[in-house]
């Protein structure tokens, strides 16, 4: 072919209806996406306006080339008419070629720049893209949620149509940019090419809505940000490259913008040539002139269509393994009963699908954002979690009684009294709770109709469990605030996992979850903040003061044990005492209910050998012996009456003697005072005494008299 002006026209015009037709497309994509407010054909119809930089290099450059040739076919019958002759002119023709030196300028600034501006657009189209998904998946979303058209027969006719037209262009386009004149136009090819597999990507999107999959084409609109990143990325490293790249004279540069890959996809027979240079180099030899690649070729639609079959026959038969059962769906509805530990035989996809879930497995659903750090304790140094909120509970029972035993006292103002009217009512605590479940054996149905499976992103759990967590959080809360603080953080009767199991567990079957609840975890339980300290003490302060309380239970019961025989006794003698006084003050101390009484208690307090009863019994020894010792001297006194009547004065003398005889054995001096001296006789022997002077020895205890 010879590149000439017409060459270049004709390259030109080619551009110039590519141009047109981007921005047609571009534009009826976005109409009847505003229109039908669907979104993922905002963003295509984005992407394909986009492109349109590209054709309007290819018509500026194109053209430029064209007035380039014109140029140069003026320079040449400009020389050819001079002939020999020379001018004075011929020194300064190089400078003269003005299309010339503007086309080299595009090349080397036009071109790239509108690459560059191709590749910042969908940089920024795809961070737009990806920050929508973001604030989609906070629990308060600032952007509106994801559309899908209402329409969607009209939208998968559109994109296909849409879609088959660009690829036939990129065709056509990369056929004629196999010419080294329109080489250039293998960017453009790329760029239709893109548009028709955006296009189609969406039309498959919108086809598998209607075989229950509705979030297909979402996941498509996920996957568009990563390959407009792939194309400014292809983009940016063609522009490094033709940095670098040596070009030989004449030379047409490529454009940045022009992408491999897409070229590939708009010549695929491009990709066959490859792949049989590949096979030819590798095995040193001519591989694909031989009979057997050739026979290859010929039955490669055999083959595919075998393939086709074998994979059709396999999605007929789904093994149910085990503890899974499984249902069929066809178009979202359920069709049969509840399979399990058999085959399934069912219709090709995607006319029926098997959903098989493992019934027996047991899941955990976690439901505060983040679990405690293991290892603190109540009072370390653990940094408040700004995503974790902590659980509303009712105020202690002992901070109850303390404010209503409180006097009112005057407020500031009304923040302050709020204030202390809810602290007075509610307090907080953090609280790590699982949820383990699994599905229950007759309720895989109901368990599938709950909800879907599908995951958003950046979310850990599917919506299924989003849902299930909600439930029980809701129930956790609700359950919480009605328990109060001493009971929560130290549960004594029931388990504050059993109770909140069986709310849940009713709350499923309200729902009709299809869900057993195997169990309600709470590892982690503490107050929230720097509160936990103050609990401390309060706990080390309340061990302290059942230690002294046990102390001192333990001194009564070792003292009533020692005193009465044991606690038991002395309440019932404590009791005893009790009715005794009341009937002494009602009735008298003499009377008969008080002496009855009287002898209760002491038969109590008698029955057992303790100090109590060892006192009792020892005074009643010693009011026998002093009731003998009485009588003893009474009897003795009433015998030696007939003696005082018979002689009053001998029987005082002889008392008298006696009583100074007892005494004086006591004494060391002895002294005889008012005795007659003519009556008394002395008889003194010098001996020492063994206990001094006894006078009873000197005196007649016979009733005799000593003269």
């Amino acid at each position: 072919m010879r590149i000439d002006h017409f060459a270049y026209q004709q390259a030109t015009r080619v551009s110039g209806f590519g141009l047109i037709l981007q921005l047609v497309v571009g534009l009826l994509v976005l109409i009847f996406a505003r229109v039908q407010s669907d979104t993922t054909l905002t963003w295509v119809s984005l992407m394909v306006l986009i492109g349109s930089l590209a054709w309007m290099a290819l018509v500026i450059t194109f053209h430029q080339h064209r007035l380039e040739r014109l140029e140069e076919l003026e320079t040449e019958e400009l020389a050819a008419s001079r002939g020999d002759r020379q001018s004075v002119f011929e020194a300064g023709a190089a400078d003269a070629r003005v299309a010339a030196r503007r086309l080299e300028l595009m090349h080397r600034v036009i071109v790239p720049v509108a690459s560059m501006l191709m590749a910042g657009a969908y940089v920024l189209l795809g961070s737009r893209i990806l920050g929508y998904f973001d604030a989609l998946n906070d629990p308060k979303p600032s952007v509106e949620a994801f559309r899908v058209a209402a329409n969607g027969g009209w939208m998968l006719a559109g994109c296909a149509f849409l879609a088959l037209v660009c690829f036939v262009f990129s065709r056509w386009i990369a056929g004629m940019a196999s010419l080294p004149a329109w080489q250039n136009l293998r960017g453009g090819a790329g760029v239709m090419v893109g548009n028709a597999i955006v296009l189609l990507a969406v039309a498959v999107g919108v086809a598998m809505r209607y075989v229950d999959q509705p979030t297909m084409l979402e996941r498509m609109a996920h996957a568009l940000p990563f390959l407009l990143f792939g194309l400014a990325g292809e983009i940016v490293l063609n522009f490094v490259l033709n940095l670098y790249r040596p070009r030989r004279v004449g030379e047409i540069p490529r454009a940045a913008f022009d992408s491999k890959v897409l070229g590939l996809l708009a010549a695929p027979d491009s990709i066959v040539r490859g792949i049989n240079e590949a096979v030819n180099y590798q095995f040193g030899f001519d591989v694909t002139s031989s009979w057997g690649y050739q026979l290859l070729l010929r039955n490669v639609a055999k083959l595919v269509t075998l393939a086709a079959i074998l994979l059709v026959g396999m999605s007929m038969v789904v093994v149910v393994g085990p503890g899974e059962q499984a249902v069929r769906l066809r178009g979202g509805r359920v069709v049969g009963d509840v399979s399990q530990g058999h085959l399934v035989l069912k219709w090709p996809w995607p006319i029926e699908t098997v959903e098989v879930w493992p019934v027996a497995s047991v899941r955990s659903v976690q439901l505060g954002p983040k679990s405690l750090q293991v290892g603190y304790a109540w009072a370390s140094d653990q940094p408040d979690d700004p995503e974790r909120k902590p659980f509303i509970v009712s105020a202690s029972t002992a901070a109850r009684r303390a404010e209503s035993a409180i006097a009112p006292t005057p407020v500031v103002g009304e923040d302050e009294a709020a204030a202390r009217s809810v602290s007075a009512q509610f307090a907080l605590v953090n609280a790590d709770i699982v949820l383990n479940y699994r599905v229950r054996p007759t309720g895989l149905i109901d368990f599938l109709s709950f909800a879907s499976e599908v995951r958003t992103r950046r979310s850990p759990l599917t919506m299924r469990e989003r849902a299930l967590r909600a439930i029980s959080l809701r129930e956790a809360t609700q359950f919480l605030a009605t328990q109060p603080l001493d009971r929560v953080l130290s549960p004594d009767a029931e388990s504050l996992g059993a109770a909140l199991k069986g709310r849940i567990q009713a709350a499923f079957d309200a729902e009709r979850c299809g869900v057993e609840v195997v169990s309600v975890l709470i590892p982690a339980l503490r107050p929230p903040g720097e509160s936990a300290g103050m609990f401390e003490e309060l706990s080390i302060d309340t061990q302290n003061a059942r230690k002294v309380r046990d102390e001192a239970q333990r001194v009564v019961n070792t003292t009533m044990a020692a005193v009465v025989g044991g606690t038991d006794v002395a309440r019932e003698a404590v009791a005893a005492i009790e009715r005794l006084r009341a009937a002494e003050r009602e009735f008298g101390l003499a009377s008969t209910q008080a002496t009855e009484l009287r002898t209760t208690v002491e038969s109590i307090l008698l029955r057992n050998p303790a100090q109590a009863s060892s006192v009792i019994a020892k005074a009643r020894t010693r009011r026998w012996e002093l009731q003998l010792d009485a009588s003893r001297n009474a009897s003795e006194v009433f015998g030696q009456a007939a003696a005082f009547r018979a002689a009053p004065e001998l029987y005082r003398q002889r008392r008298t003697m006696e009583v100074l005889g007892e005494q004086l054995a006591r004494a060391r001096m002895k002294y005889v005072i008012g005795a007659d001296p003519g009556r008394v006789r002395m008889h003194i022997e010098m001996q020492e005494p063994e206990s001094g002077l006894n006078l009873g020895d000197y005196l007649t205890k016979d009733g005799e008299s000593n003269n």
